[in-house]
């Protein structure tokens, strides 16, 4: 083996999980690629270190975590007699690392506004591309991810209830944000984990591992990705996009990086993304590759000192961290109450009723741990007997499963009147 071999067997410190190996060449070879190194430059939580100072971790890292847990779990599951054959076990450590390749900056906030294509499907035709590029050596990656590979069980360590991608965002996410609702044991779930019919399920004996789990996963919704304060940031900025979008419509000149510049001018659709359609001298799929958080937070910011009183104000509401009031219900927002929310904007902050709009939010979210009709935990018991966690548990998991929905309104602070 010569020397470019052997440098690739590198190391990686993480503060989560501590040093973890990257034993294939192939990997090393994925994570060096442009389309890989640009998760370094997403934050994993978007807009949440407005809220949570230390929330700067990014999806690269969480992806070197989950191919971490991966390769825990492949060990596990062959010590309990279950084949996993060494392409096998590379193809769905690879699945589990590009498992976010296609994902928005700031998450689901540009998938709704700039791109209006799901970032799963963007993964894969990310993939594709990788694979042509890798003259085929993601075949069985991809079949695994999009589910069409005969061992079912690989694709639901990628993505199920209990995948690898939950698991570690759940320590990652609540290590770094200091919210300690979201420790779960991790290390006792995977050595739990177990194949009954080709079908991903867990010992007995991590029972009680796995009602935390669910139990934590619903307490971070609430408490760090749907945080009031947050989702006010996030809103926000989707109005600040829209905004620049008009604006861009009507012909105004506007600051923007390149990248950005091609999305605010275009509206792409899923043919156009299936088909990577060729503009401005790269293709589709180029340029959404090029797109991150700094193509935003730079332009938000120049966006400051625009004429549009709309932009400016919004941009550094963003920029200085001076976020609307949110207010959460469990009713809708009534009309009569948003009209006269929308008076007092107009008399107290833009003392103009068209553009008053852009300065009340409403909406609403909604959360549940467990969803009642897709998605199973199955425990594992002696003789063979398989039950779902909901029979499994002698506490009652109903509430985890009821989906929560509550409603939300944010406006300037300075008419805080609800």
């Amino acid at each position: 083996m010569n020397s470019s071999h052997l440098n690739k067997k590198k190391i990686i410190n993480d503060p989560v999980f501590g040093f973890i190996n990257i034993q294939s060449e192939l990997v090393f070879d994925l994570i060096e690629h442009p389309f890989f190194q640009r998760l370094r430059r997403i934050k994993q939580l978007g807009l949440s270190f407005l809220v949570f100072p230390g929330a700067n971790h990014t999806r690269f890292e969480h992806a070197i975590g989950a191919l971490h847990l991966m390769r825990q779990a492949i060990s596990v599951l062959r010590l309990k007699g279950h084949e996993i054959t060494e392409d096998e076990a590379e193809a769905v450590t690879i699945a589990i690392l590009l498992h976010d390749i296609g994902h928005a900056p700031f998450s689901h906030v540009l998938e709704n506004t700039l791109v209006e294509f799901p970032h799963e499907e963007i993964s894969l035709l990310l993939m594709q591309e990788l694979n042509h590029q890798f003259k085929g050596k993601l075949d069985l990656v991809i079949k695994i991810f999009t589910n069409k590979y005969h061992k079912q069980f690989l694709h639901q360590l990628v993505a199920s209830q209990l995948d690898m991608d939950r698991l570690d965002y759940l320590s990652r996410d609540s290590f770094f944000t200091g919210v300690t609702e979201g420790i779960v044991g991790i290390d006792r779930i995977i050595k739990m984990l177990n194949v009954v019919e080709d079908q991903l399920v867990v010992d007995a004996k991590g029972i009680y591992s796995i009602e935390k789990f669910l139990i934590a996963r619903r307490l971070m919704y609430w408490q760090v990705y749907l945080h009031k304060t947050v989702v006010s940031a996030e809103f926000l900025l989707i109005n600040v996009l829209k905004r620049a979008r008009e604006l861009v419509a009507a012909g105004e000149s506007l600051f923007a990086t390149p990248t950005l510049d091609v999305f605010l001018k275009n509206s792409f659709n899923s043919q156009e993304f299936k088909n990577n359609t060729p503009i401005l001298g790269k293709n589709i799929l180029e340029w959404y590759s090029l797109l991150d958080d700094n193509d935003i937070l730079a332009s938000v910011k120049e966006w400051q000192n625009h004429s549009d009183p709309v932009l400016s104000k919004l941009a550094n509401s963003i920029t200085n961290r001076k976020l609307f009031t949110t207010k959460i219900k469990s009713k809708p927002i009534s009309d009569k109450w948003k009209s006269k929310m929308l008076k007092k904007i107009t008399l107290e902050i833009t003392k103009d009723e068209k553009i008053s709009g852009h300065f009340l939010i409403t909406g609403e979210i909604t959360n549940n741990a467990l969803n009642r009709d897709s998605e199973n935990i199955l425990i594992l018991f002696k003789k063979g007997k398989v039950k779902d966690i909901r029979k499994a548990s002698d506490i009652n998991l109903s509430a985890l499963t009821k989906t929560v929905r509550k409603y939300f309104a944010c406006f300037p602070k300075e008419l805080d009147i609800y």
